[in-house]
């Protein structure tokens, strides 16, 4: 009788905790997408950190994001110092003179903005049909409390396998994301000093090749 009354308890647990976790997933992910959605500029610094166990290393990078959708986007880093990413609404200049000194690479972006990076709408265009959600638990980002999720792609359009990302609790803006590809290199950056939708001066997203940089285009 008490094996009984045992697993009859346990089972109403089972059963009252997996739907919990299943909304909370799905109610933290409704949230990030509304949230996105009024995204129209963002200015903000990060850090990265790319580590790759197989190498046993760890490389550091940061800078400032400037941003404003669908065709503006800059990247200043600051470490390392003098690398560039921007689209000025018709090209892509990415100028990375720490790892290809002497060139810089320009594409032709589309009139909807395809080809501009965006910080967080890899994770939040479409989510439902690109990955399986799943809650990850209580994170914090900063002294910002968070809500994690861990995303699991679906198909092998997406550039990583897995990645887990935190979602404010006052905002439901996506503050930090950690992605592992199929080598399991992992990529963690951390957004931070994030502002939104502020005016944004159209000089950030200019670029001139420095006197003496090859320019290579790549088509579209």
């Amino acid at each position: 009788m008490t094996y009984i009354r045992s697993a009859i308890v346990a089972t109403v647990v089972a059963a009252a905790f997996a739907p919990l976790s299943a909304q909370t997933a799905d109610a933290t992910l409704n949230r990030a997408v509304e949230a996105y959605a009024k995204v129209k500029t963002v200015r903000a610094t990060f850090s990265q950190a790319l580590s790759n166990p197989l190498m046993g290393t760890t490389v550091t990078a940061n800078g400032e994001i400037m941003q404003q959708r669908p065709k503006y986007f800059s990247v200043r880093f600051t470490n390392p110092a003098g690398d560039r990413i921007v689209a000025d609404g018709k090209s892509l200049w990415i100028y990375l003179p720490s790892t290809n000194p002497g060139q810089v690479i320009r594409t032709r972006i589309g009139d909807n903005g395809a080809g501009v990076p965006d910080v967080t709408a890899q994770f939040l265009e479409a989510p439902r049909s690109r990955y399986t959600v799943s809650d990850a638990g209580r994170g914090e980002v900063g002294n910002r409390a968070a809500r994690k999720l861990t995303l699991v792609a679906r198909d092998s359009t997406v550039p990583f396998t897995k990645a887990t990302i935190w979602v404010d609790d006052a905002d439901g803006l996506v503050r930090q994301f950690e992605m592992t590809d199929a080598n399991d290199v992992v990529r963690k950056i951390t957004i931070s000093e994030l502002a939104i939708n502020v005016p944004i001066e159209k000089s950030v997203f200019t670029f001139k090749p420095p006197r003496g940089v090859k320019v290579f285009d790549q088509g579209r």
